[in-house]
């Protein structure tokens, strides 16, 4: 068996990337040059800065300034949001600067999020690799094809902490741990806008949704969120914080609201906490038409109303409602918003045109012949395959995979033959039935012997009809091993696309059953953007491979981890739940007065526990099998005494037993056993991904100090306690090596 080189083959290509730099004009610093400009702008032309309609393309509600271009003519755009290509966005530019007094450009927006042409697995399955330099250089090829294409600015990425897989947009997150989501968001935003802003190469990157969009009530898409201030900033903001110490250009606000207040409204998110205490410079842009929505919410009258709290808050730009466009200079005539809330947002905006050298030179995103050359080059290709390897997650396997070339497979399932779904929920301007690959065509490709595959749909995803099955069944009857491709249609999930049921869709679980009567082994291949149900699934197939929405390359990548040509490693990001009555499940949560103890505790009825179910998930966070196995032995610690000052050094050994090279992510968890106030069960501190050869073992090492194990106490502040601590180490949240130290302050 042969395993993919677990060294980052793609970063041989980085220098050509990079490679790319512009040689600006001469101009006057950033300060100087923005001051100068703005002292002959107007009022009007001002607020025209402050203002983002939408051309055609994707739109999430009502369109605001409909006729864009007729908007853009009269100078009032300062952003347009989905235009895409060379082409039409220096038309764009063009109509713009010839009717701009001053010849301030347009900045061009879209949401490029797993990928601009060549996507990548969804940000949640990418996630699932636990590798940050994936996370930066799909980034860093999303932005160069985007930037390629005229696009400068993306709002990405995605960092709402979600433990509720009924929430369609999951799927565009790094799941439900809060460190591993800020390790993620950083790494993201770095590929997004590399080191210099100016290269065409790099663009705007747009942290959301700012904040705890992920917390929604029910997982219903644009709900009520209510928490306290300390889960707030101890579980739901770091990834946002993570993203300022990067360099962030942007933030977006989320349409949920926070103890009463809608996040478009919150001075105490905008200006205190993110332009206050984290001193954010860069500019914040509303989700789609989230001023607007003020008025139904029932916090604000009217929409001149919904305009004053926005700016007062702290928004700069209102994306595509047409609120700051129409009432903003009223609300200063009558004295209701300040000239400086107008400059500050206004100076804000123009210094992100700056950065990105469009004042040096409006077309610098629009050369046809870099547009070409960019799109789809084969390293790009590469990082996709790469990536899409990395992120699988094989959940069950019972000696079953991986497949032989010389065994009679039977494909089967609704997702075998699909070029469309692959891609996934927001997958920008990819080619859905170009360059995505099929599984189905993928296979085709390397089992060249005839009558050793069949394909067959035997059910569609949504349709209760049976009539495919027959002749699925047939050919599966006369197979060695049934490969079942089954899964989520991408519209089920991400904005929009809540679920209450997160079982298997349709009849594809029945089809499954059918299957199972014909007495074969039966790998079930999952395509989705969540977590799923899959206690039946899980106790009746002989393996479960999880690939999520996988990408352009997505099909290859599934045959070459199905026939052993790609080991999987992935780690679960999100926990899987027994049964949707267990949402919102996550790993780190708090024991209760009365804690359920599970196996240990079976008889005490008057515990936190189900009747019906046990507490456990059906797969943790953290969790993934491969075809070798690891095992852990010989935790040490430095000392059982850490200082306030010090460093504590933790390792253990890891050995692949198994049979084959694999790679393992060692995973290292802290539980503080008693605070001011409640503590959860155990956090995730640190994490490293290693290959190990059959055969062959490694000391893994990490290091905390008192910094590492903060929290808001009691008081509100942020610092360590002194006390007893536990560690733990191993291949998911659920397993591990534990020892234990006691913090001296």
């Amino acid at each position: 068996m042969k395993f993919t080189n677990t060294i980052f083959l793609l970063l041989a290509c980085s220098a050509s990337i990079y490679a790319q730099k512009t040689k600006p004009a001469k101009i006057k610093p950033r300060n100087e040059f923005v001051s100068e400009l703005m002292a002959k702008m107007t009022i009007d032309e001002k607020i025209a800065q402050l203002v983002q309609f939408t051309a055609d393309g994707t739109v999430t509600g009502p369109k605001g300034g409909d006729n864009f271009i007729d908007e853009i003519k009269k100078g009032n755009v300062g952003s347009i949001l989905n235009a895409t290509g060379v082409e039409y966005t220096r038309k764009l530019q063009k109509l713009n600067l010839d009717n701009s007094r001053l010849k301030i450009p347009l900045l061009f927006g879209y949401d490029v999020i797993h990928g601009y042409r060549t996507i990548f697995p969804i940000t949640l399955g990418e996630t699932a690799s636990w590798d940050l330099d994936i996370a930066k250089r799909s980034s860093e090829v999303a932005a160069a094809e985007a930037a390629a294409s005229g696009v400068h600015w993306t709002f990405a990425p995605m960092v709402d902490i979600a433990r509720d897989p009924r929430w369609g947009r999951v799927s565009e997150g790094a799941g439900e741990d809060t460190y591993l989501g800020s390790k993620m968001a950083f790494a993201r935003v770095k590929g997004f806008q590399g080191e210099d802003l100016m290269a065409t190469n790099t663009i705007l990157a747009c942290t959301k949704h700012f904040a705890a969009y992920g917390a929604a009530e029910a997982g219903r898409d644009y709900n009520t969120v209510d928490m306290s201030e300390r889960v707030l900033r101890e579980t739901y903001l770091p990834p946002f914080k993570a993203t300022v110490d990067a360099g962030v250009a942007t933030f977006m606000t989320s349409f949920n609201e926070i103890a009463g207040v809608p996040a478009t409204g919150s001075k105490f998110l905008l200006r205190d906490i993110l332009k206050g205490e984290w001193k954010f410079n860069g500019f914040v842009v509303t989700d789609y038409t989230a001023i607007n929505e003020l008025i139904p919410h029932g916090f604000a009258k009217d929409s001149a109303n919904a305009g004053e709290l926005s700016l007062k808050a702290g928004v700069d730009m209102d994306m595509v409602g047409g609120i700051y466009l129409k009432n903003l200079k009223k609300l200063l005539n009558q004295g209701k918003v300040t000239q400086a809330q107008i400059d500050d947002a206004c100076r804000r905006i123009l210094e992100a045109k700056y950065d990105l050298g469009l004042f040096h030179d409006p077309y610098l995103y629009n050369d046809e012949k870099r547009e070409k050359s960019t799109i789809y080059k084969k390293e790009f290709l590469d990082a996709a395959l790469y990536a899409a390897n990395k992120s699988m997650v094989l959940l069950k396997n019972n000696g079953t995979l991986p497949l032989r070339k010389e065994q009679k497979i039977a494909f089967v399932g609704p997702l075998v033959g699909d070029d469309w779904n692959i891609i996934g929920s927001w997958a920008a301007t990819g080619d859905r039935t170009g360059y995505a690959t099929s599984i189905q065509e993928a296979v085709n490709k390397m089992i060249t012997e005839k009558g050793k595959v069949t394909f067959d749909k035997g059910v569609e995803i949504v349709d209760a009809r049976k009539d495919m099955m027959q002749k699925a069944l047939d050919n599966a009857r006369n197979s060695d091993v049934i490969v079942a491709v089954m899964g989520e249609f991408e519209n089920m999930t991400g904005e929009a696309a809540s679920r209450t049921n997160i079982d298997l869709p349709g009849i594809q679980k029945e089809f499954l059953a059918e299957l199972k009567k014909l007495g074969k082994p039966i790998v079930l291949v999952l395509m989705n953007g969540r977590p799923l149900t899959l206690s039946w699934e899980n106790d009746n197939m002989d393996a479960i491979l999880e690939v999520w929405y996988p990408g352009t390359m997505g099909g290859e990548a599934v045959a070459q981890t199905l026939y052993g040509i790609n080991n999987p490693s992935g780690k679960l990001p999100m926990t899987f739940p027994r049964s949707v009555g267990q949402v919102p499940i996550y790993y780190n949560h708090k024991n209760t007065g009365r804690p359920y103890l599970g196996a240990k505790d079976p008889e005490q009825k008057y515990k936190s526990r189900y009747i019906d179910s046990d507490n456990s998930p059906l797969y943790p966070f953290g969790y993934g099998l491969s075809y070798t196995k690891f095992e852990y032995s010989n935790l040490k610690l430095s000392s059982n005494t850490l200082n306030a000052n010090g460093k504590l050094k933790i390792s253990v050994d890891v050995a692949n037993t198994g049979n084959y090279d694999g790679e393992e992510v060692v995973q290292f968890y802290v539980k503080d056993v008693v605070g001011s106030v409640t503590r959860p069960v155990k956090e995730l501190k640190g994490f490293k991904k290693l290959l190990l050869k059959k055969g062959t073992k490694q000391t893994v090492e990490f290091e905390i100090s008192s910094d590492d194990l903060r929290f808001y106490n009691i008081d509100m502040k942020f610092v360590a306690e002194p006390g007893d601590f536990e560690v733990f180490v191993g291949g998911s949240s659920a397993t591990g090596l534990n020892d234990k130290f006691v913090l001296v302050m």
